[in-house]
């Protein structure tokens, strides 16, 4: 029996003379398609989508600035989409405050209510030493204020609960559709005694509460970095005014 013939190959991806010879008689397999167009494709595509929705974050005012640079007609279209975001927001904002639970109508107030909307429940400690349970107090008629088509509750997690422990406070409950959708068990999860608004946006965007690009996150966010860059601002000239030129 003929002994098999080892055939040099240096490098099997290379594009020389010799491989396309050994290519085209079987020897070593087809060289893969490069992925280099692959990419390129992807990367047009991405640029492709990010132009046709770059107004999806917009609000109206950005918009309004925005006729002398884009198509009255493609403007006029998310004109309209924010309209209807506002009416469709100002419609359902119908709780814009805490409610206080009690035990016996949590099952009404809560579980039922969220077939209608988001129902966040906010399980204090009863200790008044505890600072996240303060905080979250604090954060959660921020939030019941702006996010006013979502329900916000609170109530003691002991009179919730028989035996709740006291170290899981604060504990965030969100329900929708009658279940609980997401659990948070102290702040340790977000930012522990740092946590702010736009952690718990996060967590309403997280569960499908609000839209990424909803006009309220939006707007928050606008107002962080103008608040960010005017105390850069601040104290910039803080230190120029203590700079001894003399």
């Amino acid at each position: 029996m003929d002994a098999p013939i080892n055939v040099p190959v240096d490098d099997p991806n290379a594009d020389t003379e010799w491989n396309d010879i050994l290519r085209k008689h079987g020897v070593i397999p087809e060289k893969p398609p490069s992925p280099t167009p692959i990419i390129q494709e992807a990367i047009l595509e991405a640029r492709k989508k990010a132009h046709e929705n770059r107004l999806e974050d917009k609000d109206l005012d950005e918009l309004n600035e925005l006729e002398d640079d884009e198509d009255e007609a493609f403007l006029e279209k998310y004109r309209k989409q924010r309209m209807a975001e506002l009416s469709t927001i100002a419609t359902a904002s119908v709780f814009n405050q805490v409610y206080p639970l009690q035990k016996p109508d949590y099952a009404r107030d809560v579980t039922e209510a969220s077939h209608k909307a988001f129902v966040l429940v906010h399980l204090t400690s009863s200790l008044g030493t505890n600072a996240e349970s303060r905080l979250l107090t604090e954060l959660w008629r921020e939030m019941a204020r702006k996010f006013g088509d979502i329900k916000f509750c609170e109530m003691r997690a002991d009179l919730c609960i028989d035996g709740y422990p006291e170290r899981n406070t604060p504990t965030i409950l969100v329900y929708r559709d009658g279940d609980i959708k997401k659990q948070v068990v102290t702040l340790r999860e977000l930012k522990g005694q740092h946590t702010a608004v736009k952690d718990l946006q996060d967590l309403l965007i997280g569960v499908g509460a609000i839209k990424a690009n909803d006009h309220r996150v939006v707007s928050s966010a606008q107002n962080d970095r103008e608040e960010a860059y005017s105390s850069i601002r601040s104290g910039a000239t803080k230190d120029n005014d203590n700079d001894d030129w003399d």
